[in-house]
């Protein structure tokens, strides 16, 4: 049969649409991006915020008037279950977290116009390690889940009720598929669970990424390696010195901070800390990292006072790359029974007067690089011929890009230096040299 795709949310959820379109294109269907003549559209849900929410149901509500067979996956059903069902007939399937292995036999039931239901009350995820991820996005880098779930229960956060606990995948398992994705051609793995820094705990007893890493840099043909969604507490002196030592790793740190204000950050149930000294102690070990992070502006009791903190935070610290989000009310969180609530317009005026803060330290940031040199990854090469890369300061989606001059022929994924020569808030343009 032809399966279109459509995926909506984070990397992780990438993966795990990737990891169906490998189990079902085994089973001799054909997966396509396009849902025009599809005879199934397979839905990979977020439920992540009210926005999330609202663009995973808009796309079901638009295959539902195409009439299509739908199969609705992820986060939605798993956070509505029977709920979705009845607001929903006229969905073929809904599949939960824990239930994506079965996705070939759901297919063939649905493919006989049986309705199905397939979500476990209690998520227990566990990553198809037979499956071969059948990529759906073509670049220079890949996504690489080390884990899945969550032992955290920050006060705003829902994850753990959706994707449950902590769930790490064995050191063979992840350098296998390194090796596999490295075999392909990618030149980046981007190494991502809700916390990398978490890796390992519940099957090694310790935190392992730095062990992790360590078998990584071991491919030979694996070029780059970055990290994500790490946790403050996670930032150990010995993962910091695996990082520096190879050449491999991007001096790249991505840390969700989510606030600066010690009574918010209690409240978000986050590791209480002044975290001027997690900063320095990276920057200390690593002198040209690069480090990012996000806030949430607007959380139950957020004074101006507790915002002002923020502020002046992020103006002393100058992070290389922030992104803010406005607090989003989700049942089933600590903080959905919190009282004093933030308005809408206030929660909207602090995002943009924090990013505004951010917008003039990422100027400053980046003309700085006016004539250094800096290392970069090919991205891809538009139909004129421009060269589009990122610089190991940016991370896809996320972060800024540079355009590159090249006198020579270059391809995706080609590791290059380029020097400098225009800069503005958020990209970069250089020479490959």
């Amino acid at each position: 049969m032809k399966i279109a795709l459509i995926n909506h949310g984070c990397a992780k959820n990438l993966v795990d649409i990737e990891l169906m379109a490998g189990i079902l294109a085994d089973k001799g269907h054909k997966i396509t991006l396009d849902e025009t003549n599809a005879d199934i559209v397979l839905i990979n849900t977020c439920s992540f915020i009210q926005d999330a929410e609202t663009e995973s149901v808009r796309s079901i509500i638009s295959m539902i008037g195409e009439n299509k067979k739908i199969i609705v996956t992820g986060c939605l059903p798993q956070k509505y279950k029977r709920e979705l069902q009845k607001a929903l007939p006229e969905v073929y399937a809904f599949v939960g977290i824990s239930e994506i292995n079965e996705i070939a036999q759901i297919v063939d039931l649905i493919s006989k116009d049986e309705k199905i239901f397939r979500v476990s009350e209690k998520p227990n995820y566990s990553y198809p390690e037979n499956a071969i991820r059948q990529q759906i996005t073509v670049g220079a880098s890949s996504y690489l889940k080390i884990a899945e779930g969550c032992d955290c229960n920050c006060g705003y956060c829902i994850i753990p009720k959706l994707r449950g606990k902590y769930v790490s995948r064995p050191v063979e398992q992840i350098v296998h598929e390194a090796k596999s994705l490295a075999y392909k051609g990618v030149s980046e793995i981007i190494l991502i669970a809700q916390d990398t820094t978490s890796y390992g705990k519940d099957l090694y007893g310790k935190r392992y990424l730095p062990e992790l890493l360590k078998e990584l840099v071991k491919i030979d043909n694996l070029q780059r390696i970055r990290i994500m969604y790490t946790y403050p507490t996670g930032i150990t002196q010995e993962l910091l010195s695996v990082m520096a030592k190879s050449e491999k790793i991007f001096n790249y740190v991505d840390i969700p901070l989510q606030h600066a204000s010690k009574k918010i950050l209690k409240s978000m149930k986050r590791p209480v800390s002044d975290y001027r000294k997690l900063i320095e102690k990276i920057r200390k070990k690593i002198p040209d990292v690069a480090i990012r992070t996000t806030f949430i502006v607007g959380y139950p009791g957020e004074t101006e006072e507790d915002f002002n903190e923020l502020k002046d935070f992020v103006k002393e610290v100058k992070f290389d790359r922030i992104g803010v989000f406005e607090y989003s009310l989700e049942k089933d969180t600590y903080s959905y029974k919190l009282k004093n609530r933030v308005s809408a317009k206030i929660k909207h005026a602090r995002r943009k007067e924090l990013m505004e803060i951010q917008k003039e330290i990422s100027e400053k940031i980046n003309e700085k690089l006016i004539g250094k040199k800096i290392e970069c990854i090919v991205e891809y090469i538009t139909d004129d011929g421009a060269v589009i890369g990122r610089t190991y300061k940016d991370a896809p989606e996320v972060d800024g890009l540079i355009y590159l001059n090249s006198k020579e022929e270059v391809i995706p994924g080609d590791i290059v230096t380029a020097k400098v020569t225009k800069a503005d808030t958020y990209d970069l343009w250089g020479d490959i040299i």
